[in-house]
């Protein structure tokens, strides 16, 4: 690939969105619309919305994945989002969401501060976790983890430490947070947020200003 777009524009062409857990614990931090969702790829969670009534509009840096958006009747536009001010003015929307984005950009602080200047409400990003025993087990099996992987193409690698610290480095304040684990611990939800950079295998968190 010759670039980070050709990249992302020949993922969303063969690749479409499968429905995940953050995509479920995500809507069910929504309190109102309209949402941004940035990095809607070929607009999966905008779909969710539309099915619940709450207006959203998304915005990508691929622009197959935002012709995909248009082919399915949704709101969404192409833009950089690492290249500088997103093309939205500020508080404009109650809702901002970036589900697994944040560990495709190498400043993802600055997108934070985006998202934050954008929303007049709540911040809702997710990623995975990068130290998850999974992970870990993986490593010392010698084997690259799931989450590191070329095919993945992410550059900045979060666990629960990280992300608090970059939400606080953006002026953001935690609220409500939704986990998720590997099978053996599900019937042991309990144990997750005591070790959660340890036993969780993503994030999804709201933030507030």
């Amino acid at each position: 690939m010759s670039s980070v777009k050709d990249f992302e524009n020949e993922r969303w062409r063969y690749t479409p969105q499968k429905l995940e857990f953050r995509h479920r614990a995500a809507l069910s931090l929504v309190e109102k619309g309209p949402v941004l969702d940035v990095g809607c790829g070929d607009g999966l969670f905008l779909s969710l919305c539309k099915d619940r009534g709450i207006e959203a509009q998304g915005v990508d840096f691929s622009d197959v994945a935002v012709a995909r958006c248009k082919e399915r009747g949704l709101d969404a536009r192409q833009a950089d989002l690492a290249a500088g001010p997103l093309p939205f003015p500020d508080k404009s929307f109650p809702t901002v969401i970036a589900l697994d984005v944040l560990e495709h950009v190498y400043e993802p602080e600055k997108l934070l501060q985006e998202m934050k200047r954008i929303s007049s409400g709540a911040v809702i990003v997710g990623v995975p976790n990068f130290s998850s025993l999974p992970a870990r087990l993986q490593v010392l099996l010698g084997k690259v983890p799931e989450n590191n992987r070329p095919n993945k193409a992410h550059v900045y690698w979060f666990n629960w430490s990280v992300l608090l610290f970059l939400a606080k480095r953006a002026g953001l304040i935690p609220g409500r947070l939704e986990m998720n684990t590997f099978s053996p611990l599900t019937h042991f939800s309990w144990a997750v947020p005591l070790w959660p950079n340890l036993l969780a295998l993503s994030f999804v968190l709201e933030l507030r200003k």
